[in-house]
């Protein structure tokens, strides 16, 4: 069967997409494999009507409710290639020995992004635990508490003035950054101390943060840590398909117009991997655009 629209990812960008094109009756195929970015993550916060929520119990309902509608199909697995076809399509080929294949009109891109992190004891283990990201996600949670910011070069400083407003903060150089004298004005300004030195380990029982060790030996009282990790797309799809992308403050994002196409004409992209901001209320408004465009893409286009 020939699908209108094939979906890679299936989490907050990707369902949602889904659901704006199965309620305008097109035939939707949705292929995931199961690793959404913030599966590390007990609570997901700040979504409408969801604050709280595990991440996981939320994709698992949001999916039970698109699979409700006739007009769409799910598949757990990988999207290895795809390729433009004979019929002004894509055919797209999945992982697993039969190499199974889907075709489609149009595609969306939703797969996400891989988080790279820095070679520190402690930190892999504690991501979306005491190690965060999204201060609007997280923050609340650790209002009050000690809280440090890991610069990663070449970011500004700037996370550090946010991230004081939940509480007490330190700005970690981590050894391999200095602060223009502006900049450091400013942070003193809001309060944030400013330690040069590298961090070697995270410290804490279990998933928790209690202290950063520094290479001098020193401990640092901490309860988390926010950084912005370097990130990379969750698939090579779009490039793949001769996607341009453009650099963004934590790396590649690919290119899309308004109305979420991407430079390549019958692909659209939504989520993290189309995006400079991440959240999940951000990716599943994204995966919204993209869904409707798509739609309508189909309607007007000549």
């Amino acid at each position: 069967m020939r699908h209108d629209a094939l979906i890679v990812g299936g989490s907050f960008a990707g369902l949602s997409a889904a659901m704006q094109l199965a309620r305008a009756r097109k035939k939707v195929c949705v292929v995931d494999a199961g690793s959404p970015r913030n599966r590390f993550a007990a609570a997901s916060h700040g979504f409408f009507g969801q604050d709280g929520m595990p991440p996981s119990k939320m994709i698992a309902d949001a999916r039970a409710k698109l699979l409700a509608y006739p007009n769409v199909t799910f598949i757990e697995g990988s999207v290895v290639g795809a390729q433009a076809d004979d019929a002004g399509g894509f055919t797209a080929s999945l992982d697993g020995s039969d190499r199974q294949q889907v075709s489609a009109a149009k595609l969306i891109l939703a797969f996400g992004v891989q988080d790279g992190f820095p070679d520190i004891a402690g930190l892999r283990e504690r991501w979306g635990a005491s190690v965060l990201h999204c201060p609007y996600c997280h923050g609340y949670e650790f209002s009050g508490r000690q809280l440090g910011v890991l610069l990663e070069s070449p970011h500004p400083p700037d996370h550090a003035m946010l991230i004081a407003e939940w509480g007490p903060a330190t700005l970690f150089l981590n050894g391999n950054n200095t602060v223009e004298d502006e900049a450091r004005a400013k942070l003193q300004a809001r309060g944030v101390a400013i330690e040069p030195g590298r961090i070697v380990a995270l410290e804490g029982p279990g998933q928790d943060l209690s202290a950063v060790r520094l290479d001098d030996g020193r401990r640092v009282p901490l309860d988390a840590l926010f950084m912005a990790p370097r990130t990379r797309p969750g698939s090579p799809l779009a490039e793949q398909l001769g996607c341009a992308f453009d650099e963004g403050p934590f790396g590649p994002i690919i290119r899309t117009d308004a109305m979420k196409m991407t430079t390549v004409p019958g692909v659209f992209a939504a989520g993290d991997a189309a995006m400079m901001m991440h959240n999940a209320t951000l990716a599943s408004a994204d995966g919204v655009m993209a869904g409707v465009s798509l739609h309508r893409s189909m309607v007007f286009e000549t």
